[in-house]
């Protein structure tokens, strides 16, 4: 009986999914698993971070004209022991062409995007500034006996680009914010430099500059860094931020 209760729990819960603030498409999503790393302090946080494969739309921007936009689609969570303010920065490397770029905040796409990922407008999608209104509430997913006693209050992200070189198909995407992880380091000229835990995503691209859509990006897997703000190893593309005000 118990068994068929929890089975009819789980069922429903699929089922409910929508209406407690999940996306009805889901297709492609991946979920990163949090590891620790050797330069970990003592009792460091980490939310919990889903995304779905980079993909590719073609738009008209304001002030720009027809432009190939990138954008990330994820969520985060957070199974700590309180409220976590989330203020991500996502950098995407070409590590081919040897340049970064900072995800950019672009209304029309944006719009575009939601029309695509949400469609019956069941999430509240945010940018990498409206995220951090917020801290991400604390979801209790499991008890002490490792038991699933809730499913995780997800909030969903877009990181957007416009600028990346159609040459480049070796890539990572790197999510600042996702942990209050620290260490410092000695730089080149021995001033002290402070590294954060950074999630990085790697990917290549199938096909050619003259070519590019969303069914070409392999992911290669992930790995968590200790990484500076500005990624010095790029040394072509100076990354920073950047904020679009379109209509």
């Amino acid at each position: 009986m118990r068994i068929a209760v929890c089975a009819l729990v789980a069922v429903l819960a699929t089922l409910a999914g929508p209406v407690i603030g999940q996306p009805i498409n889901r297709f492609n999503e991946r979920k990163v698993d949090k590891e620790a790393s050797p330069q970990d302090r003592e009792g460091i946080w980490m939310l919990d971070f889903h995304f779905k494969d980079p993909r590719i739309i073609p738009l008209e921007i304001p002030g720009k004209g027809r432009r190939n936009v990138w954008y990330l689609w994820y969520q985060v969570s957070n199974n700590t022991a309180e409220p976590r303010t989330f203020i991500p920065k996502f950098v995407w490397v070409c590590h081919d062409t040897d340049t970064a770029h900072v995800d950019k905040i672009i209304p029309t796409a944006q719009r575009a995007i939601e029309r695509i990922e949400d469609p019956n407008n069941l999430v509240d999608v945010k940018n990498s500034v409206t995220i951090s209104a917020k801290p991400v509430p604390v979801s209790k997913e499991f008890n002490e006996d490792g038991e699933r006693i809730a499913f995780p209050k997800m909030i969903t992200g877009v990181a957007i680009w416009d600028d990346i070189n159609p040459k480049s198909t070796h890539f990572s995407i790197y999510v600042y914010g996702l942990s209050d992880g620290w260490a410092v380091v000695d730089g080149p000229d021995g001033k002290p430099i402070v590294r954060r835990k950074t999630l990085q995503l790697k990917f290549k691209r199938l096909g050619d500059e003259f070519n590019s859509n969303s069914s070409q990006i392999r992911y290669l897997g992930h790995e968590w860094i200790y990484a500076t703000a500005d990624l010095p190893a790029v040394t072509r593309g100076k990354a920073t931020a950047t904020e679009e005000t379109d209509k």
